[in-house]
């Protein structure tokens, strides 16, 4: 199935058939993805007026309660809310769900102890295109991300001025396969969270920072249709499912 949209005065066919999705799933295991020093998720049947309801214990339907952090247990989505006082719902802000996206790939480099993308790899990856969404696939890639636990481990993250970059392209959404954009342990400073969000000028309410994403090798790098789906909770972040779709040019 073929849609056509137009965008930047172009017209571009999106395969509709072929939904790529970033996303890793939520499951109540200690195999799910984990960080920032809490247990796994669980799911588990509610019990009122000591029933437990269950189709298993006897219950005519399943009545599930789940109990997850969305910074912490997979794929999320977030708001400037995020690292604010002042209270900002990812669902009121954001109100677009389509992008055109660049998928890059790019090797973090190391600097004293620790991995970091800085803003030459970026520029060497994007060029001179313009987007308004960038996906980042950090190497190596295996399928261990979506089991890994990340805690304690100083995983790989983006420099200021790599933000900063991202910033004056004009780039409204990064996703990303990492916990964060930001160093593990940096005594709260997250300068990539602020520099994104320009919270020293004009907050940019409307972009967001997915993490905790995974692009499987086989998805080459390049540009693709991004439909970015998050549910509707009133909180800085929410669960996200990215997906992304081929472009083929008419």
């Amino acid at each position: 199935m073929l849609a056509t949209i137009q965008y930047n005065s172009r017209k571009h066919q999106i395969d509709l058939s072929n939904p790529i999705d970033i996303s890793m799933p939520l499951r109540a295991s200690k195999e799910n993805v984990n960080v920032w020093y809490i247990d796994e998720p669980t799911i588990e049947p509610e019990e009122v007026d000591d029933a437990i309801i269950s189709v298993e214990k006897g219950a005519s339907v399943n009545f599930n309660t789940i109990n997850f952090n969305p910074h912490a247990h997979g794929t999320h989505t977030e708001c400037v809310g995020h690292i604010t006082k002042e209270v900002h719902s990812i669902n009121e802000n954001l109100k677009q769900f389509f992008f055109f996206a660049e998928l890059i790939t790019v090797a973090p480099e190391k600097k004293d102890d620790d991995f970091v993308i800085s803003k030459k790899q970026l520029q060497f990856a994007l060029g001179n295109k313009k987007r308004d969404a960038v996906i980042i696939r950090t190497m190596p890639n295996t399928s261990e991300k979506k089991s890994m636990h990340y805690s304690h481990t100083n995983w790989p993250y983006l420099l200021e001025e790599a933000t900063i970059y991202l910033r004056t392209k004009e780039v409204k959404h990064l996703l990303i396969d990492l916990p964060s954009i930001d160093k593990e342990k940096d005594n709260g400073e997250l300068r990539g969270h602020n520099a994104f969000w320009n919270t020293e000028g004009k907050l940019r309410k409307e972009a967001t920072i997915t993490e905790l994403i995974y692009v499987p090798n086989r998805v080459k790098d390049g540009t693709y249709f991004l439909n970015l789906q998050i549910a509707p909770f009133e909180n800085d972040a929410s669960p996200s499912k990215p997906i992304l779709y081929q472009i083929i040019e008419s």
